[in-house]
């Protein structure tokens, strides 16, 4: 059997549970915007279970060797290399400079919180 560490399989769960997040957050802008709202907040439930499924196991496991405050440093980065993609390709948003400055923030961030273990 493989031994795979605790932040590798906390890292690819987060991928995973963040596209889910970022379809139940924002698709239904593009592919439900002519249903009442009520119907894209139930699409959007529906989707968000399965981010949830794969989210709460992957803290749980990045808890056994992260603290907090860098889980969710981690989480923000993740969050970031997933929106911009899917803000570029699926929803058609023009590639800003802002979502350079923005990680570059989240660079910042991330040597802060996880400086202790540099």
């Amino acid at each position: 059997m493989i031994n795979v560490h605790p932040v590798l399989i906390s890292i690819g769960l987060l991928l995973l549970s963040n596209v889910f997040m970022t379809f139940a957050w924002y698709a239904h802008l593009k592919s439900l915007n002519h249903k009442p709202w009520i119907i894209a907040a139930l699409v959007s439930w529906g989707i968000a279970l399965f981010e949830y499924l794969l989210q709460v196991p992957a803290n749980r496991i990045g808890y056994t060797v992260l603290n907090v405050g860098q889980l969710k440093i981690l989480q923000e980065v993740i969050t970031l290399t997933v929106f911009v993609p899917f803000a570029l390709y699926y929803m058609k948003e023009p590639l800003k400079l802002d979502f350079l400055w923005a990680g570059l923030c989240l660079v910042g961030a991330v040597y802060f919180v996880f400086r202790s273990k540099l």
